[in-house]
C-alpha cells in the first residue's frame, strides 16, 4: 500500500502550529534564504523542473506558468494567491492555512521572486473570518522579523503581501473573475487573450497561483527536484492533500504521493462507515465527473482521473454510500451552479435555472422520460460553451450520473424520489392496496 507522505501536515498536530516561533523550529523560511541566494531565472527553473502542476484544479506545470511573465517588462509585476476555496467537498486550502500559514508566506515570498513582484496578494474568502485573522497575523510576523518589507535580508529584494478578504462568490475562485473583484469591480471572468501573465491584475503582468501550490514550493527548493520526483507518477510528482469527506469513517485531509488510489485512502480512513458501501464518489469536489465502485483502483493523478473520464480537480473525494439518491445529490448540486452563476454568458445563466428546473419535477415526481434526455441535451448546450469552468461544473455531474444510474433516474418518473421515506412507504401502501 502506499504510503503518506507528510511534508505540508507533518506539523499540524503541534501546539500553536500556526506561529512563527514554531515555523522557524522546523526549518522555516531557510528555503527563502537558499532561494534569494539564486537568481530569479534559476528559481523558476528549480521549480518548472520539479514538475509541480497547479494544485487548484486545472493542473497547469507552475514553473511554466511563471515563466510566462517577461521579466523585461517595464510595467510592475504581481502575485496573486487563490485561497478563495468554494468548490463544494473540498478543504485543503483552508485547514492549510488555519494549521500552518507561514508556509503560504514564505512560498509567496519565494514566488513573488522569481517572477520579479514586488506586490503579492491573498485573495481569501471572507466567510472565513478566523483564518483571516490567523493568515494576517502570520504577515505581520513576517514583517516584523524582517521576511517581508524592504531589504529582505539584506539582499535588496522589496516586497509587500496583502490579505484581501473576498466577499463570498463561487466565480471569484476563477483567476480573472477573483482579479476583476481584487480590482474593486464585480466578479466576473475576463475574456482570453489576454492572458493574466500578460494582462492581470491592474492591466499588469500576473501569477495566479492556488495556496497549496505556492505551500509546496519551499519544500521543493528545500529538499531538491530528485526528493520531489520520488512521489507520484512521472507526469504528476510530488506530494499533495487529499480532503475526504461524506460517508467515511474517518473524513479529513490525507497527505500523500499523486497516483495513490481511493482503495487505499480509504483503508487509512477507516473504509465507508459501517454497515454500508460505497455508491458513487467525486474525485476533485462536485465540478467534475462522478465516478463509482469500479473506479476504486484508478491512480489519483491527473492523467489516471482523465482516462477514467473525470478529473483530478481540487481533490475533493466526496464519498456517497447506497443510502444516497444520485438524483438528489445531483440537484443540490445543480441549485449551487444556479445561484452562483454570474449570469455574463448565456449558456451557463439560462441553462442551469432550467437544469434546475427539471431537478425539481424529477424529485417531485412530475417529470418524464422527455426530461432526462432534456438534461442532457440542456448539459450538452453548457458543456464547453459556456465563459468559463463554472458551466462545466454544472453539466459534468449531471452528464456523468445519468450514465452510471439511468435506471435510478427512470425511478424517479413514477412517484418521485424513491429513497424519500415518506414516499418509500407510499409506494408500499400503494402496492398493497393493488
Amino acid at each position: 500500500m502506499t504510503s503518506l507522505t507528510p511534508v505540508l501536515s507533518r506539523y499540524w498536530d503541534d501546539p500553536q502550529s500556526w506561529t512563527l516561533e514554531t515555523y522557524l523550529r522546523h526549518d522555516g523560511y531557510r528555503a527563502l534564504d537558499t532561494a534569494l541566494g539564486m537568481t530569479p531565472a534559476e528559481v523558476i527553473g528549480l521549480v518548472k523542473e520539479s514538475g509541480l502542476r497547479g494544485r487548484g484544479g486545472a493542473g497547469f506545470p507552475t514553473g511554466q506558468k511563471w515563466s510566462f511573465i517577461n521579466a523585461h517588462d517595464p510595467k510592475p509585476h504581481y502575485l496573486v494567491v487563490n485561497a478563495d476555496e468554494s468548490e463544494p467537498g473540498t478543504c485543503k486550502d483552508i485547514p492549510l492555512l488555519m494549521a500552518t500559514p507561514h508556509v503560504l508566506v514564505e512560498g509567496a515570498i519565494i514566488a513573488a521572486y522569481a517572477i520579479g513582484a514586488r506586490h503579492a496578494f491573498i485573495y481569501v474568502r471572507g466567510e472565513v473570518v478566523p483564518v483571516l485573522r490567523r493568515l494576517r497575523a502570520a504577515v505581520v510576523e513576517a514583517y516584523e522579523a524582517g521576511y517581508l518589507g524592504t531589504d529582505i535580508r539584506g539582499t535588496g529584494f522589496d516586497l509587500d503581501l496583502v490579505v484581501h478578504a473576498g466577499a463570498g462568490a463561487y466565480i471569484c475562485g476563477e483567476e480573472t473573475a477573483l482579479l476583476d473583484s481584487l480590482e474593486g469591480r464585480r466578479g466576473q471572468p475576463r475574456l482570453r487573450p489576454p492572458f493574466p501573465a500578460v494582462a492581470g491584475l491592474y492591466a499588469c503582468p500576473t501569477v495566479v497561483n492556488n495556496v497549496e501550490s505556492i505551500a509546496s514550493v519551499p519544500a521543493i527548493v528545500s529538499r531538491g527536484v530528485d526528493w520531489f520526483k520520488s512521489m507520484g507518477s512521472d507526469k504528476s510528482p510530488g506530494f499533495t492533500l487529499y480532503s475526504l469527506s461524506g460517508h467515511v469513517t474517518r473524513p479529513g485531509q490525507y497527505e500523500a504521493p499523486l497516483g495513490i488510489t481511493l482503495r487505499e485512502l480509504l483503508d487509512y480512513a477507516g473504509g465507508v462507515r459501517a454497515g454500508h458501501q460505497l455508491k458513487f464518489w467525486t474525485p476533485g469536489g462536485s465540478s467534475t465527473p462522478l465516478l463509482t465502485t469500479e473506479h476504486l483502483d484508478v491512480p489519483l493523478d491527473y492523467e489516471g482521473v482523465a482516462g477514467a473520464g473525470s478529473m483530478l480537480g481540487t481533490k475533493a473525494l466526496q464519498i456517497f454510500d447506497e443510502t444516497t439518491c444520485v438524483v438528489r445529490a445531483v440537484r443540490r448540486w445543480t441549485q449551487f451552479y444556479a445561484h452562483e452563476s454570474c449570469g455574463k454568458c448565456t449558456p451557463c445563466r439560462e441553462g442551469t435555472y432550467w437544469l434546475a428546473q427539471i431537478y425539481q419535477r424529477l424529485e417531485e415526481g412530475a417529470a418524464s422520460q422527455a426530461d432526462i434526455d432534456k438534461l442532457l441535451d440542456i448539459a450538452d448546450a453548457i458543456l464547453g460553451k459556456s465563459f468559463c469552468a463554472l458551466g462545466d461544473g454544472a453539466a459534468s455531474p449531471i452528464i456523468s450520473s445519468i450514465k452510471y444510474f439511468r435506471d435510478e433516474y427512470l425511478a424517479h418518473l413514477d412517484g418521485g424520489c424513491p429513497f424519500d421515506p415518506y414516499a418509500s412507504t407510499l409506494f408500499a401502501v400503494e402496492g398493497a392496496g393493488a
